[in-house]
């Protein structure tokens, strides 16, 4: 209670999705509570509570001005995304891979990219919340009672609620389609958030139509990459899935803390669910998985770094400015970006970015833009996180190579695959 009339009680479900249902001053509308409660414990396909995650999403993008992109903001992007691959022509051996460009709001990056978000999150969430109630001791399971056929719904709400706060706050910060390196919109279709770019641009110093066709620029390397690299997006999106498959249950602790647990406290509830109660536990080969997706995001931004940078180099004397402040901007992270990492597991952000974009200008100035764009063309080819420890030595004893015909190239590419990296001949196939 507080002493002065005019001052509301603070929200006892304050960091719950509960918190929107008793947000307002007085007893809540109960009509509005039970149709939210509703909403949170309906039935829904897969292990995520897509229904309620976007909702909560869309209701998150609507506490800010949110204005549909008009005809001379797409006209802008399309003439900065044209221009942008003009110049990626001479800085890569990739054509371009952009078929259309658009303008998007916040909303609509959320529509635009939510088929992708469901193939990421799906997989992870279906281990932890189908291991909710299989990792229970019989004991456990006893006593927990009706709780146990709660779990599923629980497990699917808290999904979608996290899911939704996370989405919601991304949307006020991506920049575009693929700004945190997955391929998160549709296939060849290079997109800006306007109104986020503008946000971006304050205090940067820099013209905001070298920012936007900076940022053009990245979004176009990012598609030349993932069009004429058919393997990457499958690669990145079934390395999270893989993570996902491996996730176990760390029973210990669980039979006293249901023990405790009150089903019509539908707060504890969520509390206990956010906090450890049914917390997922890295194995080792978790561990290596995500050491694997991070070093491979780590290349697809160092890659795309350094092409801009090659781009840029004798055509905007911004450029640098705006590399480094993109460097900072996707070495700290957001709010939102922290959500996933808690919920998910996983760093959208490259940690080694820097060493990634040192190794492909290191290759390029010894070998040609060829070669370092043929790293590409085969998985086992990619640099591992032990190159990047040593970013200039990677591929040193690799001599420049000649001139050589497509037939010749192919020869040489099978040679390599089959003798391995060390030429003992065991280099490991995908799938293997």
């Amino acid at each position: 209670m507080t002493d002065d009339p005019g001052e509301q009680p603070e929200n006892p479900f304050k960091g719950t999705p509960f918190e929107q249902m008793f947000s307002g001053a007085g007893m809540p509308d109960l009509a509005g509570l039970m149709g939210q409660v509703q909403a949170m414990m309906s039935p829904h396909d897969g292990a995520v509570n897509w229904t309620l995650a976007g909702d909560l999403a869309r209701k998150s993008v609507a506490q800010h001005p949110d204005p549909s992109p008009g005809t001379r903001e797409s006209d802008a992007v399309a003439d900065a995304v044209r221009l942008a691959d003009h110049w990626l022509d001479e800085a890569c051996e990739f054509a371009s891979g952009v078929t259309s460009t658009a303008a998007w709001s916040r909303a609509e990056w959320l529509e635009a990219t939510q088929p992708v978000w469901r193939h990421l999150v799906e997989p992870v969430a279906e281990h932890v919340v189908g291991a909710m109630g299989t990792a229970l001791p019989e004991e456990a399971r006893e006593m927990a009672g009706p709780l146990i056929g709660m779990l599923g719904k629980l497990g699917g709400a808290m999904f979608g609620s996290q899911i939704g706060t996370a989405l919601g706050g991304l949307a006020t910060e991506v920049l575009t389609a693929s700004d945190i390196g997955l391929p998160l919109g549709p296939t060849g279709r290079a997109a800006l958030v306007p109104t986020n770019v503008a946000a971006f641009a304050e205090g940067l110093d820099v013209p905001a139509d070298d920012v936007r066709l900076y940022l053009a620029l990245r979004e176009a390397a990012h598609q030349r990459l993932f069009t004429h690299v058919p393997w990457l997006r499958d690669h990145l999106i079934s390395a999270v899935a893989d993570y996902g498959r491996g996730i176990t249950i760390d029973t210990s602790g669980i039979e006293e803390q249901v023990r405790n647990l009150n089903p019509m406290d539908p707060a504890a509830m969520q509390q206990a669910l956010e906090g450890g109660l049914f917390e997922p536990a890295k194995t080792p080969a978790q561990e290596a998985a995500l050491t694997r997706l991070e070093t491979t995001l780590a290349l697809v931004e160092g890659w795309v770094d350094e092409v801009v940078g090659q781009a840029t180099v004798e055509r905007m004397p911004s450029a640098t400015k705006m590399q480094e402040a993109v460097r900072r901007r996707r070495a700290s992270g957001g709010p939102a970006e922290q959500t996933f990492a808690a919920l998910v597991g996983l760093e959208l952000r490259p940690r080694r970015l820097r060493d990634a974009s040192t190794l492909w200008g290191s290759l390029r100035s010894r070998q040609g833009t060829e070669a370092r764009d043929a790293v590409w063309l085969h998985p086992d080819l990619l640099p591992t996180a032990a190159d990047l420890d040593d970013p200039l030595g990677f591929r040193d004893d690799v001599a420049t190579p000649e001139e050589l015909s497509e037939d010749d190239f192919d020869a040489a590419l099978q040679r390599m695959l089959e003798e391995g990296p060390d030429g003992s001949g065991d280099s490991p196939r995908p799938g293997e």
